[in-house]
C-alpha cells in the first residue's frame, strides 16, 4: 500500500489481480446482479487509487472484503429508495469473527466452506453478511429467537473461520 500510496500504478494492478474476485465475489453475493458486482467492483478499487489513505494499516484482505461489502450494501440501499422493497433498517452486527473470516477469502473456498455448514447455520449467515439483514429481521422472518439466531450466526462463523484457516494452510 505504501507503493500505491506513492502512485505506483505496478503495485496497484499487483493489489487489483490478487484482490478483485474477493471484492467482486462479494457484490456479486450481496447483489446478485453481475453487472452491479462490476460496478462496484470497479468502484471499490477506483476509490483505492483516488483515496488509498483509505486503509491505514491491519489487515488488508478483511479491510478490502468490507469495504466491498459496504459498498454493495450502499447499491442496494439506492435501489430500494427507488423501488420501494424492504431493505434492514440497519446493518448487521459485525464482529472478529467476520474479520477472520473475510481475511481469508477466496470466493471458492468460501462457498465450498459456506456449502458445508448446517443449513440453521448456513442460511443466517448468507441473510446476515450476504444478504445485509440484521440479527433481528433474520429472527422474525424465521421465527426464531433472536439469541438462537445471533448463537447460529456464531457457531457457523467460527466453523467458516476454522474451515477458512484449514484452507490458507494447506
Amino acid at each position: 500500500m505504501a507503493q500505491v500510496r506513492a502512485r505506483n500504478a505496478d503495485a496497484f494492478e499487483s493489489l487489483y489481480d490478487a484482490y478483485h474476485r474477493l471484492v467482486y465475489g462479494i457484490a456479486l453475493r450481496v447483489l446478485a446482479d453481475v453487472p452491479a458486482a462490476e460496478d462496484v467492483t470497479q468502484s471499490v478499487f477506483m476509490k483505492l487509487w483516488s483515496a488509498p489513505d483509505l486503509y491505514r494499516s491491519g489487515n488488508f484482505p478483511a479491510w478490502i472484503a468490507r469495504v466491498a461489502r459496504n459498498r454493495a450494501l450502499d447499491v442496494l440501499r439506492g435501489r430500494s429508495l427507488r423501488s420501494e422493497s424492504e431493505l434492514p433498517e440497519s446493518v448487521p452486527e459485525v464482529d472478529s469473527l467476520e474479520d477472520v473470516a473475510f481475511a481469508r477469502i477466496d470466493a471458492a473456498t468460501v462457498r465450498g466452506a459456506l456449502a458445508r455448514l448446517p443449513e440453521e447455520q448456513r442460511d443466517p449467515i448468507e441473510l446476515g453478511f450476504f444478504g445485509g439483514i440484521t440479527h433481528e429481521e433474520i429472527a422474525r422472518r424465521s421465527g426464531i429467537p433472536l439469541g438462537t439466531i445471533k448463537t447460529r450466526i456464531r457457531s457457523g462463523l467460527r466453523k467458516l473461520r476454522d474451515a477458512l484457516d484449514g484452507a490458507v494452510t494447506a
